[in-house]
């Protein structure tokens, strides 16, 4: 068990340049960045909020997603059609159940 150091930098000769490529690319990590992106990607809740501010009859829409479920308001709401179509699409594109999904009515 008597290992012997000094043998170590020739063996470690060879495997120099992937070492070195690899220390500066970690050094390269390291460098904090304080550039923010300008046009940063819609969120889920924006996503589904304009997707559904298009079908007919929905009007304005407002989501919410959270863990535990999808919050829907919309100017309307007081359709029963609409408020099925809505529970629909938000369970298709969150994968809630529609017992997870509250449709709203918003305020005019």
């Amino acid at each position: 068990m008597n290992k012997d150091w000094s043998a170590l930098p020739a063996k470690l000769e060879k495997y120099k340049y992937p070492l070195l490529i690899l220390l500066i690319g970690l050094a390269l990590l390291l460098i904090p960045t304080s550039e923010k992106r300008s046009d940063p990607a819609p969120s889920a809740q924006e996503e589904l909020a304009a997707l559904l501010s298009q079908v007919k009859g929905v009007g304005e829409a407002r989501v919410l997603i959270s863990e535990s479920g999808v919050i829907v308001a919309c100017t309307g709401a007081a359709d029963a059609k609409v408020r099925l179509d809505m529970i629909r699409a938000a369970a298709a594109y969150t994968g809630f159940g529609s017992d997870r999904i509250i449709i709203l009515k918003l305020r005019t």
